[in-house]
């Protein structure tokens, strides 16, 4: 579902609010044709046609008692007719100007209106692209909390000077310093490769980029505990995702192998002698069926080792969230946070194009942090060159993985808004691509949408992502990176987020057309770029806890942030809790409960029994824990 990094288009362009289509157009084309890129010349030329004009009244105004005073002689007995003739005319031109002046006046007002806002999310670096739009049909802003979007409006407007006590910029608490990433060390637990070797194990991983990264390092604790050499796991096609990519597109195949050698044998492909034989046919074919999800490793000893000892080799097809969590030995748990943390480097031509768009996010050129260079490598040097950065340091960014995607949100079966027409909408799309939820439904009780907004399980919009973040207290010019993939609705949702937080760049925005191309029909690729933007940002917020992109970035930023990346994660049921009280609640209740609620949720916890070991790598079997000093 929602799948991360494939093609998507931009954030709409903000327009005065209240204005009729008609006026929107005139603007459009006013600003394409005449302003360019420079807001400030919208005031200049705006009322220069008009000041243009009124010169040229002026000065005919002033010609004329000139020209009838060469014939002085000869009309001094109408000079005064002439004058009673005239004064109406000219009493008429003088207000003609004043109205001149009061329109040019009210032009003004709405181009520097307009212009304040499409200013602001221009990229120095790249320049906005003009082409795209986040859906293809433009619809009217839709609108579910319009009273505390316009107390967010104001209560930005009076903290865009002053300084807030509150910093979610930093981590709250110290001691989050103290855990320090180690999966990489030998213990007295580590029993290294086994003398004995089983045969091969063979993995078809299916999904997106995060799924196969999860996969991937599963089979490596299979393969180790079913004492067997893995081969490089393949990628299946899929028609959702469209993108052939395999394991050595996306990341390098012999660092990978290098780094887990001394526990798992890794080889590239089959020997001759076992690539010719039909898997299905000897029974050797392992699919989501034979194993449960959460499988436990009793379920893989009972079902893949007598397979794998009488043929010498078995294939894992569709392989995905088939191996729990706990229980599971020590040793089996470190070889996955070695897998995910340590030995998946995204290939050369993913790390140059990330570092090129990361820098030109903080306008700086040098690593900041040990996720720089975990994920980045050489490409990110240590030293900050003299050209292109900012001066006083690197522009600080908040990266966000905004999940409100069209088959998550006619999946969550919730309301949006959008009233009969965005229902229909949405049947009309759960019947075409999800008919096994549909005749699911019937043999349930039906559950209202507003029953399950209150349970926790709508996904969030635009407008609520945007209210969270004004309650915290991140400022409207806060520089907001935006990962995710197409938005549903398009303008009329992102239309409520751009409003309060018009510093909005996606890639993008950032990177040129030919710096995106060799990505272009590659979404898993393209998800590499915004997983990479995400663990390296200053702050990161998800909408979606659940979300494998944001479990495995939060996961990163935990293990190698050091104590200094904060992660933002609204709890969705008390969130609906507080935004039903939208039409009475006020402002300071309003932050201090949304601030109660993620500071919560950014507290310091050692990994839960069955949590996932990605996310929450703060355990004994990732990480120690050294003193707090």
């Amino acid at each position: 579902m929602g799948k991360l990094g494939s093609p998507r288009s931009p954030r709409p362009q903000s327009v005065g609010a209240g204005l009729s289509p008609g006026m929107k157009e005139c603007q459009g084309r006013c600003l394409e044709s005449v302003l360019g890129n420079d807001p400030s010349l919208g005031r200049r030329i705006s009322g220069g046609d008009y000041n243009w004009n009124r010169k040229l009244l002026l000065h005919g105004l002033k010609n004329e008692p000139a020209k009838f005073g060469a014939c002085k002689g000869v009309y001094v007995g109408k000079k005064h007719t002439w004058f009673r003739k005239h004064l109406r005319s000219a009493v008429f031109m003088f207000g003609l100007m004043g109205f001149l002046f009061l329109l040019d006046s009210l032009m003004v007002s709405i181009f520097d209106s307009m212009n304040l806002q499409s200013s602001s999310v221009q990229s120095k670096s790249s320049g906005l692209k003009d082409d795209r739009s986040y859906a293809n049909e433009e619809k009217s802003p839709v609108l579910m909390h319009d009273r505390l979007l316009n107390l967010a409006s104001s209560a930005l407007a009076e903290k865009e000077f002053k300084q807030d006590s509150m910093n979610f910029w930093e981590e709250p608490y110290p001691h989050a310093s103290v855990w320090k990433p180690c999966a990489i060390r030998k213990s007295s637990k580590t029993i290294g490769k086994s003398e004995k070797n089983n045969g091969f194990v063979l993995v078809s991983a299916n999904g997106g980029l995060n799924q196969q990264r999860v996969a991937i390092c599963n089979a490596v604790a299979v393969a180790s505990l079913l004492n067997a050499t893995l081969v490089l796991p393949k990628f299946l096609y899929s028609n959702v995702w469209k993108d052939p990519s395999q394991f050595g597109d996306i990341y390098q195949e012999e660092y990978f192998i290098n780094i887990m050698k001394d526990e798992v044998e890794i080889v590239k492909e089959l020997p001759p002698h076992l690539k010719s034989l039909d898997m299905e046919a000897i029974g050797s074919l392992i699919t989501d069926a034979d194993i449960p999800k959460e499988a436990k490793p009793i379920d893989y000893i009972d079902k893949a080792l007598p397979l794998l000892s009488r043929n010498g080799v078995v294939h894992f097809l569709g392989f995905g969230n088939r191996l729990g969590f706990d229980p599971l030995s020590f040793e089996l748990q470190r070889l996955r946070c070695k897998c995910n943390f340590h030995a998946l480097k995204f290939v050369p031509k993913i790390q140059q194009v990330g570092s090129l768009l990361v820098q030109r996010i903080r306008k700086y050129n040098a690593a900041q942090s040990m996720l720089d260079k975990q994920l980045l490598g050489n490409f990110m040097s240590d030293i900050p060159l003299k050209e292109n950065h900012a001066e006083g340091g690197p522009s600080k960014y908040l990266a966000l993985h905004l999940r409100f995607e069209v088959d998550m949100v006619a999946y969550s079966l919730c309301e949006f808004g959008g009233g009969e027409k965005e229902q229909k909408e949405l049947q009309a799309y759960r019947e075409t691509h999800f008919p096994l939820l549909i005749e699911r439904l019937k043999n349930v009780k039906p559950v209202s949408p507003a029953q399950w907004r209150k349970l926790g399980k709508c996904p969030l919009t635009p407008e609520e992502a945007a209210l969270v973040l004004s309650g915290l207290g991140f400022k409207r010019g806060s520089y907001i990176y935006l990962a995710g993939s197409h938005i549903y609705g398009g303008q009329s949702r992102m239309h409520p987020f751009t409003n309060l937080y018009p510093n909005l760049v996606m890639k993008e925005d950032l990177l040129s057309p030919n710096e995106l191309e060799p990505f272009r029909n590659f979404s898993s690729q393209l998800a590499a770029l915004d997983f990479i933007a995400c663990a390296t940002a200053d702050v990161f917020a998800m909408t979606d806890s659940g979300s494998q992109l944001s479990s495995l970035v939060s996961g990163f930023r935990t293990y190698y942030g050091g104590g200094r990346a904060p992660t933002l994660r609204p709890n969705k049921k008390r969130l609906a809790a507080i935004l039903l009280e939208s039409r009475t609640i006020e402002w300071n209740s309003f932050e201090e409960r949304v601030r109660k609620m993620i500071e919560e949720g950014q507290r310091v916890r050692v990994r839960g029994f069955g949590r996932s070991i990605y996310r929450q790598p703060r355990c004994p079997e990732c990480m120690c824990k050294s003193n707090l000093h």
